[in-house]
């Protein structure tokens, strides 16, 4: 089950070898290179603490299965079966990580979602993508924090910023960028009519001080505004958020998650590093789409993903094939499956079964 992907002597060598670098104290003279070494460290005493534990379910489901067997007793032959699949579901999900490699894939992400045009329905779709993505972080033990959110007008949410921290956040969520697309009957439509609404999702790699971005002042357009949504009369009373746009891109950073401007602006600044760290990443991995291009219409042709609730309820991502008929548990954060099948289609790894 676990032969070809994961060689567990050479991570142990490795392993005792970053111990003994973390324990020699020359090595925090070099903050940046410290933490590049504590990180490998860390994701490696996960790999291999993992690996020991699917190792030892495994043989306790074998001695399971082999005692059912030569004792007819068919309850514990399904328990073992039942046991055996749901550990090759965690150890498919194990093997993806193990190819999670890239240099941000490790980090926590910044997710943005945005209305397409459409109105209420649109930013009511929105703010669904923020409940999915909340839960499925909830689920996986992530923490989410929101950086900056412009409420709609009459429900839902124009636009949203997430930050969602836990190891290999970037790695899981990076496939999601791109339009998702909902048909569903309107709560908002008196005649019951359907209709059919996008929203897009950026995903970001939080970086750190040892990846360096150059700024420069003058590339930049920063405006301040009054906080909109929850917060005290204090963030509705002054121009406490921040927009950044970087002029050479276009890009543009929106924080009001603070009482003060300063902090707002420092965490902004944080967000836009984020996002040309991103595009630089998207340039050197040879992207096959441009990025830019696919924000520059929320709308039919660039979807990435079809929830259809009417007339049936079915979910499906328009890259990989891949389908749910179960369409509220995805809506409620279920979204293991697509995540799996993208990353295993941009790995080249074919099967994507759950």
């Amino acid at each position: 089950m676990f032969g070809g992907f994961f060689d567990w002597e050479t991570s142990s060598q490795r392993l005792h070898t970053l111990e003994q670098e973390v324990a020699d104290p020359s090595l925090w003279e070099d903050p940046a290179r410290a933490q590049k070494i504590t990180q490998e460290r860390a994701l490696l005493e996960s790999a291999l603490q993992d690996f020991n534990a699917y190792t030892q379910e495994l043989e306790e489901a074998r001695l399971l299965l082999d005692m059912a067997e030569q004792e007819g007793d068919a309850a514990s032959l399904q328990e073992a079966e039942t046991l055996l699949q749901d550990l090759a579901q965690r150890v498919e999900r194990y093997h993806l990580e193990s190819l999670l490699s890239g240099e941000a894939d490790a980090k926590d992400c910044y997710l943005e979602i945005h209305a397409g045009a459409g109105g209420t329905e649109a930013q009511d779709w929105a703010c669904m993508l923020v409940r999915l993505y909340t839960r499925w972080a909830e689920a996986h033990r992530y923490r989410t924090e929101t950086l900056e959110e412009s409420a709609g007008e009459e429900a839902g949410v124009k636009s949203t910023t997430l930050k969602i921290v836990g190891l290999r956040a970037y790695g899981w969520l990076k496939t999601e960028s791109g339009v998702h697309r909902l048909v569903r009957i309107s709560p908002f439509d008196a005649n019951a009519r359907r209709h059919t609404s996008f929203a897009s999702v950026w995903v970001y790699p939080v970086i750190d001080d040892s990846i360096h971005i150059s700024i420069e002042e003058k590339d930049l357009r920063i405006d301040t505004y009054r906080a909109s949504g929850a917060g005290g009369q204090h963030v509705n009373k002054t121009e406490s958020a921040i927009r950044i746009t970087h002029l050479p891109t276009g890009v543009v950073v929106q924080c009001q998650t603070d009482r003060s401007q300063h902090r707002n602006r420092a965490m902004a600044m944080e967000v836009l590093r984020a996002r040309l760290y991103a595009l630089e990443l998207r340039k050197r991995e040879e992207a096959a789409e441009d990025q830019a291009a696919g924000k520059s219409d929320i709308g039919w042709g660039h979807q990435i993903r079809s929830y259809v609730l009417q007339p049936y309820q079915l979910v499906k991502d328009l890259r990989t094939g891949v389908e749910k008929g179960n369409a509220q548990s995805v809506l409620d954060g279920d979204i293991d499956l697509f995540l799996r099948a993208s990353l295993s289609a941009r790995i080249g790894k074919k099967d994507v079964s759950p």
